[in-house]
């Protein structure tokens, strides 16, 4: 996957990471934004204590970031990123050669981070739970035109274009945007009542992706 094809849409940092010291005190301030998301929710999230916990001055988290709204956009963009990397070379490694294939990796890798990646399972490409009032368009986190859903669906179709070759079906844009809001629903319901997501509806989400996308 061509990481331009991710940054493209992203709106710039206020000012971005030259030196390495500087990039390491960004994704600090990621990680800790993430820890707290799991500690005290969207909410309750302030820039002063994710800068304590960064263990950086305030005014060096706004040197990045011009509020709340602007952090999460980032480690949105980030948890995509890690994703994609991470789905890649999946298929690098395991050459699905169907859809079927391709939706069991993607539904794999989304769960395995949602169990282990700190803050993912209350941020993953956009908030999982209620929108705090405080923010404006947490639908657009991760592009300025298209919502979260629709951003993620076209780096999808991208991925499954460059993966799926030969005579295999290769689902269009609106279908992966149709399958993402589907997965979202049944994946949500999977990890409510257990942290480390219901393995009966994962199945059930595989096997619903599965049909629908090879339809």
């Amino acid at each position: 996957m061509n990481e331009l094809s991710v940054e493209a849409a992203e709106p710039e940092l206020r000012r971005k990471p030259v030196q390495q010291r500087s990039q390491e005190r960004l994704e600090r301030i990621l990680d800790a934004c993430a820890e707290l998301l799991d500690e005290v929710g969207a909410g309750a999230l302030t820039t002063k204590e994710i800068a304590a916990r960064a263990q950086v001055p305030i005014g060096t988290l706004y040197q990045f970031f011009t509020g709340k709204q602007s952090l999460l956009a980032a480690l949105a963009r980030r948890n995509l990123r890690r994703y994609l990397d991470r789905l890649t070379r999946r298929l690098a490694a395991e050459s699905p050669q169907d859809v079927g294939g391709f939706v069991d990796l993607a539904v794999e890798e989304f769960v395995a981070m949602k169990r282990a990646v700190p803050g993912f399972a209350a941020l993953d490409f956009g908030l999982t739970g209620p929108t705090p009032p405080a923010l404006d368009d947490v639908e657009h986190l991760l592009d300025g035109t298209l919502d979260n859903n629709g951003a993620v669906a076209r780096l999808l179709h991208q991925l499954t274009s460059e993966q799926l070759g030969g005579d295999g079906v290769r689902p269009g844009p609106l279908a992966l945007r149709v399958a993402l809001e589907c997965a979202d629903a049944v994946l949500k319901l999977a990890f409510q009542s257990d942290r480390d997501g219901d393995p009966t509806l994962i199945a059930e989400c595989k096997v619903l992706l599965r049909r629908y996308l090879a339809g």
